[in-house]
């Protein structure tokens, strides 16, 4: 079985194989005309146990991940993807609804730009496309990791009737070539 945290079933590594298998999508459609103007994306999965509040922002990111070269951007779409992450965690709601249904949430510092999702408590955003398909790719990973915990949940139940903690397996090589946590 996979590697789960001290506290649940998802960790860097169900995040990971969340991205991968959203990732041949994500990249036909970034191809697309219409869909980026650059042809890359910023992706930002935060623990869905760590909460506002008791966690600061950056230790509650799971996992990113780069579509194309950062350096090469016209913008910070890395930036753009942690704030509305980080607005998605602090409201537990997708940044869409903030900026259009719910403005009188916002505070001063948050992010004025959408695509950042909150699906069943998984906040996943992204950035480098137009929001609606920053919002569409969000969703993608966000379906796809909550597939990959009721995939582990399974196999835990399998095991008994309780969680228990799993042995951390080291990051490998391939690990940091398929993305990394900043």
């Amino acid at each position: 079985m996979a590697e789960m945290t001290k506290q649940g079933l998802l960790d860097s590594s169900a995040a990971r194989e969340a991205v991968e298998m959203a990732l041949p999508s994500i990249e036909k459609a970034l191809q697309r005309p219409g869909v980026s103007g650059e042809q890359c994306l910023h992706l930002v999965i935060v623990d869905p146990l760590a909460k506002y509040g008791a966690t600061s922002f950056p230790a509650a990111i799971l996992y990113e991940f780069s579509i194309g070269d950062p350096k090469q951007w016209g913008a910070d779409y890395r930036s753009f993807a942690r704030g509305k992450a980080e607005l998605a965690w602090k409201s537990n709601c997708d940044t869409h609804m903030i900026q259009e249904v719910h403005p009188h949430m916002l505070r001063i510092g948050d992010t004025l730009l959408w695509g950042g999702v909150c699906r069943d408590g998984l906040i996943v955003a992204a950035s480098g496309a137009h929001p609606w398909f920053d919002e569409a790719f969000a969703n993608m990973v966000a379906g796809f990791l909550l597939a990959v915990a009721q995939e582990r949940a399974r196999a835990a139940r399998e095991k008994g009737a309780f969680l228990e903690e799993q042995p951390k397996q080291p990051i490998t090589r391939k690990d940091r070539e398929v993305g990394e946590r900043y």
